[in-house]
């Protein structure tokens, strides 16, 4: 019997195989992407990926603050990631904390081997992530949500990064983890990659996984990751759609 007040382990599979929101295990969240969600940034999107709700915006390439972090061959990318103190139901503290400062720094690395940086040398390109409601996943939606933004800037990039968490739910291999998996679940893995190239460009885990079961959650990631590649893409072609001239048939 567990102790009282103990928070009671909820079921993460059904016999059927289905997770605790009905999905099948390779089976992604709902995503939307609204790219040019701010005006006044140089480029921003917005992300609603199952509870998750994400905002990037990013400035640039401008001066460089402070200017000792100039360098004269290629631009500096900046990324600040931080989760409002009102996105997660438990009590959090306003400002960036050492997850932030962590994630940041990642997101951060990941963009710079995809923008072609030393087309800007001497300045700065500020990405700048605010999760404003969580629910498993943020680092994932945000880094999704970052790429569009810089697309929607007009940033030089290798390619868009789409990004996804893998997990391990009840002893098999899982997409896109919730909540409860990413709290309940033996493993989180979090990736991100060059669509085209199929290069990985950020790759972390937590928790316990074979080596047969991290091949199968690689490839559940990649497949996953080129599916939210196809709704990014869609995202911008909706936002640069070229509207018909008045008196213009569609």
């Amino acid at each position: 019997m567990g102790s009282v007040g103990a928070k009671e382990v909820p079921v993460l599979l059904s016999p059927e195989g289905l997770r605790i929101d009905g999905r099948k295990l390779d089976e992604l969240r709902p995503l939307r992407i609204q790219a040019g969600a701010l005006h006044q940034a140089d480029g921003s999107a917005f992300v609603e990926w199952g509870a998750n709700k994400v905002m990037a915006a990013v400035y640039g390439p401008r001066e460089v603050h402070p200017r000792h972090l100039q360098q004269n061959d290629k631009a500096v990318i900046q990324c600040r990631y931080n989760m409002a103190a009102f996105s997660v139901d438990e009590r959090k503290r306003p400002g960036i904390d050492r997850r932030s400062q962590e994630i940041s720094k990642v997101i951060g690395e990941a963009f710079e081997s995809v923008v072609f940086a030393e087309e800007f040398p001497r300045t700065s390109i500020d990405i700048y992530i605010e999760v404003l409601q969580a629910n498993a996943g943020t680092r994932c939606a945000g880094l999704v949500a970052a790429s569009v933004a810089l697309a929607d800037a007009g940033i030089p990039m290798v390619d868009l990064l789409p990004a996804v968490a893998v997990g391990k739910v009840g002893g098999a291999i899982a997409l896109d983890l919730k909540k409860e998996e990413d709290n309940y679940g033996e493993a989180d893995l979090p990736m991100a990659l060059v669509p085209q190239s199929g290069r990985l460009v950020l790759l972390q885990m937590e928790g316990h996984m074979s080596e047969d079961e991290l091949a199968r959650a690689l490839d559940l990631g990649v497949k996953g990751c080129r599916d939210i590649y196809e709704t990014m893409k869609q995202a911008l072609r909706e936002r640069y759609a070229i509207e018909p001239a008045h008196g213009e048939s569609a």
